[in-house]
């Protein structure tokens, strides 16, 4: 089977599209394969509460979700291309899919209360600016249940938050596995809360990235 076995011509001809328009923000011309999906949801249990992803596209890890159980009401899909947006209300009817961008969760009150049990991000943070990947991180963990994990994968050699901005919200990022058989090769990290109730309060985010930034290469 190949990489890519999850994902339809249809599917990979928007990829592309949605890359040549703006290759920085989708930083990807596929959609990811089985091998990655199974990857990236295997520890998230249908019984720990509703599931946040960030940027599903053409919904290949929303898929892998329902496959491990999740129910399809459970599921809040987080998608500012608005292409992608309208195929995933088509195919996920029940989901809860909303036009946002990852770096306003905080603000769009996504929930009333932390009971998110899980975090499924397919978000291109090594591309993005610093200042954003602390936004999205303190954004889904504002909403993630103290014993929660944030999933996100990449193509890098290493985890893409940096560890300079892990220390400073409380969190650490475990490496749970990699596939050679995605397209290109990729790796998934856990990132969690490094004690319960620890970790920086979103009201002292902005005095505490410039010198995140002025650290960070």
């Amino acid at each position: 089977m190949t990489a890519n076995a999850l994902c339809v011509p249809s599917d990979r001809l928007q990829f592309l599209r949605s890359w040549a328009a703006d290759p920085l923000r989708i930083a990807a011309i596929a959609p990811s394969g089985r091998a990655l999906s199974r990857l990236i949801t295997r520890e998230v249990e249908p019984a720990r509460g509703p599931v946040l992803e960030l940027g599903p596209g053409t919904g290949v890890f929303t898929r892998a979700l329902l496959e491990r159980g999740v129910g399809e009401s459970e599921l809040t899909l987080i998608e500012t291309e608005a292409d992608f947006g309208d195929l995933l209300r088509q195919r996920f009817p029940r989901a809860r899919v909303l036009d946002l961008d990852a770096a306003r969760l905080a603000r769009a009150r996504v929930f009333a209360a932390p009971v998110v049990g899980a975090v499924v991000s397919g978000l291109p943070l090594l591309s993005m600016p610093l200042r954003k990947v602390v936004a999205i991180l303190a954004g889904a963990f504002a909403y993630l249940r103290a014993d929660g994990g944030f999933y996100q994968f990449t193509y890098g050699p290493r985890c893409p938050v940096p560890r300079p901005v892990l220390d400073r919200l409380g969190l650490k990022a475990t490496r749970i596995g990699g596939t050679l058989r995605n397209l290109p090769p990729a790796s998934v990290y856990r990132i969690q809360r490094r004690a319960p109730g620890r970790g920086l309060g979103l009201g002292s985010l902005s005095g505490s990235l410039s010198s995140l930034e002025h650290g960070h290469d």
